[in-house]
C-alpha cells in the first residue's frame, strides 16, 4: 500500500534579498527543484508556518538568525516547541559564527548550521544530503 508523498516546500526566512537570491541559486545548482517560499521577517514567517494547513505539509526551513523584527533563535525555539513543526528540518544560514550561538542553535534543534558568506560547495552538499533525507523521510500522520 503506497501513500502519495507531498513535495517538500523550502521556507527561506531571510531579510536580505541579495542573500536570498544567492541561496536560491545554490539550492537550484544543487539540483533541488522544490518550491521555495521566501519570507523576509520572523513575524510573517511564524504566522505562515503556524497556519494549521501549512504546518501539516512537508517543510524544510532555511533560517537566518539576524532578522529585523526578532531573533532567528526565537523562531527556532518556537518551531521546535510546536507539536507538528518540531520535526521540520532547520538549516541555519547566518553571518554569526560565535561558537556559543552555534551551540545554542544545535541545542534548540537545528539540523545544520552554516555561516555566511557560505562555502557554497558545503552548502550544496548539505542541501543534497537534506534532499536525500527528505526523499526518504516519512511525514508523521496528524494526531487524531
Amino acid at each position: 500500500m503506497s501513500q502519495r508523498q507531498e513535495p517538500v516546500t523550502i521556507v527561506m526566512i531571510e531579510d536580505d534579498d541579495g542573500h536570498a537570491r544567492l541561496i536560491e541559486k545554490n539550492v537550484r545548482r544543487a539540483g533541488v527543484c522544490n518550491a521555495i517560499l521566501h519570507l523576509r521577517d520572523g513575524t510573517s514567517a511564524l504566522a505562515r508556518l503556524l497556519e494549521p494547513e501549512f504546518a501539516a505539509s512537508p517543510l524544510l526551513v532555511l533560517l537566518d538568525l539576524n532578522l529585523p523584527d526578532m531573533s532567528g533563535t526565537d523562531i527556532l525555539a518556537r518551531l521546535k516547541s510546536h507539536d507538528r513543526l518540531r520535526l521540520v528540518p532547520v538549516i541555519v544560514l547566518t553571518t554569526t559564527d560565535d561558537r556559543h550561538e552555534v551551540q545554542r542553535c544545535y541545542d534548540l534543534g537545528c539540523n545544520v548550521y552554516i555561516t555566511k558568506p557560505v562555502d557554497y560547495d558545503a552548502f550544496a552538499q548539505a542541501i543534497r544530503q537534506l534532499g536525500l533525507f527528505l526523499s526518504v523521510m516519512q511525514v508523521p500522520e496528524a494526531a487524531t
